[in-house]
This record gives structure tokens, sequence and C-alpha cells, in this order.
């Protein structure tokens, strides 16, 4: 174990990844570095996996999967992703303290990236518990007679998991666990820039749990053909990704040839519908602190804030207000809400869609840099641009930066046209005075979720998933756990 840093609190997680039982290195010895976007400092290092380990890694899932009790033994199960609930919860705050090191995401806000999804292991437990993996339909006639038809739910099989950079942690537990639970053995290959999200998971497992050798599994590496590998493997029954649009078709391709069931969250370009009859001074500051809390680095993010032309003055000035004190800097500094970007290269990203927005026409309302009294790390000023068209690239292409475009229009019908016009729709947001209005325009939406007046879509208990590009499948809810098993129909005498 790695000790953290007296003055800065950084903390180097898991250096080693989990096959088959061992933690162990690549046979080669070879290691990637791990940097901390507060720093942009190198702050440990991590295993750098190949092709050869991810196929080890899928054998001995295979191998656990197919010939030991795991997929039967419910009561087995439980024990164990109970077991790893506990442990969690003793190293929650080290666990903490790497999320931070590596994402850069502040302490203040952290709650989110660490005790929610610890939280979430115990749920999967108990509901994986108590679901009912043998349904009676009853009798239902047929051209043979009449007959009693059960459906029955099996394990999938060998899950891979392939998750992003931006909630490590939880994406860790949210792909896997419940795959776990339901039966299924897994191979996790976590994000090149969050390693150690990964590794500290896999040595809890290995070292506090009676999980088998073989059911998790977890490879680290700086090579993309190891994703590609895992997911074109025909030993994988199953592919579950949270990341880029981009990525998730080259993952259904991959899978394609095995024709692989995949669970896809991508990527989000989702809308904040803010009706003229709506409290302004109530919305629109949650609204900015949302777009900046993550540092934007979120999918579910509402980024397009459509204000209605009557009231267009007023609304941006209390944006830019909200966000012109929003609070950023050092991830470990209490009160801090806004951490650096996770890499150079999400800066530059962020900053350059800035630009072609403001290229394309819009107005650059106050941001649109990087902090001057932050030189020193992968910061981005919390930024507001007006006037956006809503088919230029910024109002099209997913940011993921603290960023708000806003549009105006003058109908609810064409609001609900600019909302619906990109291939996203993973959420939205409706806020009007009139709950009966806020609701027909959410039902108008074509994305997988909507939060209405402030009241979240989003929790363990109810079904999360996008419409069009923005994935395929849940997760969550009784809906998401099933996507972990398949159904089997069979017809009994009545």
């Amino acid at each position: 174990m790695t000790n953290v840093d007296a003055d800065t609190g950084v903390l180097a997680g898991e250096p080693r990844m989990l096959i088959d039982g061992e933690l162990r290195y690549t046979d080669s010895g070879a290691l990637f570095d791990v940097e901390h976007p507060a720093s942009e400092q190198v702050v440990g290092q991590a295993t750098d996996g190949t092709v050869t380990d991810v196929e080890r890694a899928t054998a001995a899932a295979r191998r656990a999967f197919d010939e030991s009790d795991w997929s039967r033994d419910l009561d087995f199960r439980y024990h164990c992703v109970n077991q790893l609930h506990e442990a969690l919860t003793q190293e929650q705050e080290r666990l903490r303290r790497i999320v931070i090191t590596e994402v850069g995401c502040p302490v203040s806000v952290s709650g989110s990236q660490i005790e929610s999804p610890i939280a979430e292991v115990k749920h999967w437990a108990d509901h994986g518990r108590n679901f009912d993996y043998l349904v009676d339909t009853g009798i239902h006639e047929t051209q043979l007679g009449p007959a009693r038809r059960k459906i029955q739910y099996d394990a999938v099989g060998v899950v891979g998991a392939i998750t992003p950079w931006n909630v490590p942690f939880y994406l860790n537990i949210a792909e896997t666990v419940p795959a776990l639970m339901a039966g299924n053995t897994v191979v996790l290959k976590p994000a090149q820039l969050t390693p150690w999200s990964g590794t500290e998971l896999g040595r809890i497992i290995a070292e506090k749990t009676d999980i088998p050798a073989g059911v998790f599994n977890v490879v680290t590496s700086n090579a993309n053909e190891v994703g590609a590998a895992l997911s074109a493997d025909p030993r994988v029954d199953m592919i579950t990704f949270t990341g880029s649009t981009a990525t998730g078709r080259a993952i259904l391709a991959a899978g394609a040839s095995t024709v692989k069931k995949t669970l896809l969250e991508l990527g989000g370009k989702s809308t904040h519908i803010v009706c003229d009859d709506a409290d302004f001074t109530a919305c629109l500051p949650m609204a900015a602190m949302f777009a900046c809390v993550m540092s934007g680095q979120s999918c579910i993010l509402s980024s397009r804030v459509l204000l209605p032309r009557s009231r267009y003055d007023e609304g941006l000035e209390i944006l830019k207000t909200m966000m012109e004190q929003f609070p950023v800097g050092d991830p470990w500094t209490p009160g801090i809400m806004q951490g650096p970007q996770i890499s150079a290269m999400q800066r530059q990203k962020t900053l350059g869609l800035i630009q072609s927005g403001i290229a394309d026409g819009a107005r650059l309302i106050t941001g649109g840099g990087i902090p001057e009294n932050l030189p020193t790390g992968y910061y981005v000023q919390p930024t507001l641009l007006a006037d956006v068209d809503p088919a230029s690239e910024i109002a099209q292409t997913e940011i993921f930066g603290p960023v708000i475009t806003v549009t105006p229009y003058d109908t609810d019908d064409e609001a609900v046209e600019i909302s619906n016009n990109t291939i996203y729709g993973l959420s939205g947001d409706v806020t009007s005075a009139d709950d009966g209005r806020a609701l027909n325009i959410a039902l108008r939406l074509r994305t997988g979720s909507v939060t209405t007046n402030g009241h979240s879509f989003f929790g363990i208990t109810s079904p999360f998933g996008g419409t069009k590009q923005s994935g395929l499948g849940h997760r969550n809810g009784d809906e998401g756990y099933r996507e972990y098993l398949n159904s089997k129909t069979i017809g009994v005498r009545p």
C-alpha cells in the first residue's frame, strides 16, 4: 500500500490487475502513468495489460461460470456481495482519495462517487436475493390445448464491462455488481485515465470477500485494443459499456460476429426547457450549478438551456451571475465544487468547442478560457454562450465541460422541436409553474429520462437508459437487473 502525500492528500492506488484470483502485473512488467489533473503531475502507475491478459481473464471467467456453482448458488452470492459492501464501507475514505486523485472530483461533492455506489452494492444484494427467477404466468390456450407457462431467468454468462473515467468507481459498481448478483462472471476493463478505481475494487474482492477465483477479473491497459479484444471474444456473452457514442458503435461492431448481448449508455446532449411561467430565480441557479459541479463531465447534463424569448435577457443575467460566482479550484479544498477537467486533451477539446461556437455566431457572456488564478491543473472557466444556433456544432456535439449554451424560443412546440433535433436522447429537464404543462412537454421529448420542476428521474429503483444514439438497454430498477439475465419460457402441464 502506498501512503497519502501529507501535503496534497494525493493517494496512489493498487497497480496490479486481478486475473483468476491473483493480483498480478503483466508479464513484461510494463506500467503506464496515472496523472492528477489538479497538479498535472504523475502520481503513480498501473500495470499495462495486454490482449494476452484479457484473454487469460476471459478464460478464467468462462471457466468459473461453466464449472462452478456461482450462477446457481443464490445464497452464496448474497453472502459474497454483502461481504463486498462491508469491505467497501471500511475502505470508503481510501477510495474517496483515489477518486479525487484520478478524476479531480472535489471532495465537497464526492458523495455521489463514493457513498452512493457503496450503498448500491447493498441494494443489489437485497434486490437479487428477493428477485423471482422462476415466474408462473398462468394457463394459456394454445392450438395443442391448454399449457401452463413459466418464465425462468438465467444468468447471461460472462459479462465484459468497459467503463469510463468521469465517475469511475460508481460505474465500476453499477456495471459489475448487479451482473455478479444475477449469477454472471465478470471481466472489468476500467478507463485508461482512472485504472485505480478498478484495481482497488479487484484488490478488495480478492482480499476481503469469498468471491471465487475467476468470478471477478480486472484488466488495466493503456491500449485500446484490449477493450476491443474483450468486445470481440466469443467466450464473452455480454458487453456493458458506458462512454462515447463513437466507441459504442465500435463495440457493437466488434460484438456483431457473435451476436453479443450489448448494454450501452452513450453520449447525451440534453436540454433544459424553461417555460415563460417558470421561477427563474429558483431553477436557473440550479441549472448553472449542475453544469459545473462535475466540471461538466456528465452524460446526463442538460447543457442546452432553452429560454423563452420574452424573458431571454433576464434568464441570461441570472445564469451569468451564478457561473461567475461558482467556486472553482483545488478539489482537495472544502467548499470547492468544480475541479479540473480530467486531462489536457479534454480541456483542449472543451476550449476548442467554445471557440467553434463563437465562430458560428454564439455570443460569449462569461468564461471561455482558463482561470487566471489556476495556471496549474486542467481547469476551464464556467462558460455561458448565448444566441446559439441549434444546428451549430456546439449545439449538436457533447462538450463534456462546464459550458452552457442558451437558445431562445417562442412556443412550447418550438422548444420540443429543438430538443429532439439531435442524434442523442439520454435525459432532459422541463421547468414550468404548471406541473401539467411540464409533464405535457416531457411526454413529447424523445429521450430516456426527464426531470420536471426539479423532481429527479434518477435513482437505483427506476430504469435509466437512452433513446436514439444515446444507448441500448437500461441500468437500475427491475429492468436494469433483468439486463444481466436471459429469459426462458417453459410450457408445462396445466
